[in-house]
């Protein structure tokens, strides 16, 4: 009989460094613009970054909590089970499956084709090539052992980390300054605030992800918690810093009229070699960003099948590198789908809002089980409980109800695509074996 336990084999750093690497991917150098454009003002743009931090360093802490108490691989699929019962978890992971995860990486692999653009032409079927390529090959690599994915993981989010560093340095002691920002012709509006922190939701977007490894973590009672820690903070020192230096370099006006932030900042601060530089450096962090994604997910459908709730092949560890094998190889080819056919461009306008109702419920899991399980062991509590988590869910709610005011349709198909898995539940539904 095939294994069906996943050893725990990755480390305090391994598991910080698949916070900070899936975190940071393209969005450092490309969400300011959209910041800028609601917020057209120095103080008012580190407010937001700052605000959006905190806020995700709350999710985190409720993350912490429940991880570190329930350390099982799948991390929020299990956490919605406990709390809510097997729909709810069963939602998430089909949430995950059909509407988020296979397209965001379907959309990274697409985007590391467009900026490898920089330096080789690729027509469309060879962009299509490479990020199938580069697909595989990530899958081959997390396919091999955790321990290899992790060590992919920790070099990638070094590297994209030097490259930042390189550029934040550069861009505060480049003699090129900011020049005066148009004056302000109305007050910042509560609204306007709200716009611009939806997109900074999205550059901190990825803390999850750990949780889907909590299983395969050495010492979770206390490794989960430090990790998500030292992650986020780290990542919310990286932001700052890079938006600091990029308004030390660019005005608000122009930080809002640019479409490449991260390549003009690095133009000035660097000179004729900056594109090439920022270029590199997003691929580097596209790359960190997917591998992390790839060594994580497929835990959630892992967990899933474990429980009944999906084909028993995907519970299945391969006998020698104790991975789930089959349900990598079968997200790389739902991924790759999707490349070949476009659809990442359709799912993804949707990804979001869906991703967020699942983080609104995970994190009121933390006040559910305080009250259906007050006697379960909690190695850490989450700091500021109940305010912090009620203040993420009432903040993760106002989001999708602010993406369904703004983008009405996106919202709604992707409610629609989650309503679909309830009778997907009641057909994979099935007794556990005990």
């Amino acid at each position: 009989m095939p294994s069906t336990e996943l050893p725990r084999q990755l480390s305090l750093i391994d598991a910080a460094s698949i916070v900070v690497g899936i975190i940071i991917g393209a969005g450092i150098f490309l969400v300011p613009s959209l910041v800028a454009k609601s917020l057209p003002s120095a103080p008012w743009i580190m407010a937001v970054w700052v605000v959006s931090g905190i806020l995700s360093f709350c999710g985190a802490l409720a993350f912490a909590e429940m991880g570190a108490m329930m350390p099982a691989t799948g991390g929020q699929y299990v956490f919605l089970r406990e709390a809510f019962g097997p729909l709810p978890a069963f939602l998430c992971g089909w949430t995950f499956l059909v509407v988020s995860m296979t397209a965001s990486m379907a959309w990274l692999a697409v985007s590391f084709c467009r900026y490898l653009g920089y330096f080789m032409h690729l027509p469309d079927w060879g962009a299509n090539v490479v990020g199938c390529a580069l697909v595989i090959v990530l899958t081959w690599i997390n396919y091999r052992g955790v321990v290899l994915g992790a060590w992919v993981q920790k070099i990638f989010t070094g590297a994209k980390l030097t490259g930042i560093f390189v550029l934040i340095v550069a861009a505060l002691l480049s003699s090129h300054t900011a020049t005066a920002s148009v004056p302000l012709t109305r007050p910042i509006r509560f609204g306007d605030f709200g716009v611009a922190m939806i997109s900074c939701l999205l550059a901190y977007d990825g803390w999850v992800n750990m949780s889907f490894v909590a299983g395969e973590i050495r010492d979770p009672k206390r490794n989960i918690l430090r990790a998500l820690f030292a992650g986020v903070a780290l990542v919310m020192i990286v932001y700052i810093s890079a938006n600091f230096a990029y308004l030390s370099i660019l005005s608000p006006t122009e930080i809002a009229q640019s479409e490449r932030v991260g390549a003009d900042v690095a133009d000035r601060a660097l000179g004729p070699a900056g594109g090439a530089f920022i270029a590199a450096t997003i691929l580097l962090s596209i790359i960190g960003s997917l591998n992390g994604r790839f060594l994580t997910q497929a835990r959630v459908y892992f967990a899933q099948a474990q429980d009944g709730l999906f084909f028993k092949k995907f519970a299945e560890v391969h006998p020698v590198y104790k991975t789930p094998s089959f349900s990598l190889w079968m997200q790389a080819a739902l991924s790759i789908l999707l490349i070949l056919t476009g659809s990442w461009n359709f799912l993804i306008e949707y990804a979001m809002p869906a991703i967020w109702v699942t983080y609104a419920v995970s994190v009121a899991g933390v006040i559910v089980l305080r009250r259906k399980l007050p006697n379960l062991e909690r190695p850490y509590k989450m700091w500021g409980y109940p305010v912090t988590p009620v203040l993420f869910v009432i903040a993760a709610v106002a989001f999708v109800v602010n993406s369904g005011i703004e983008n009405p349709k996106p919202t709604l198909i992707a409610l629609g695509l989650i309503a679909l898995g309830v009778p997907a539940y009641f057909i994979w539904r099935r007794p556990t074996s005990s």
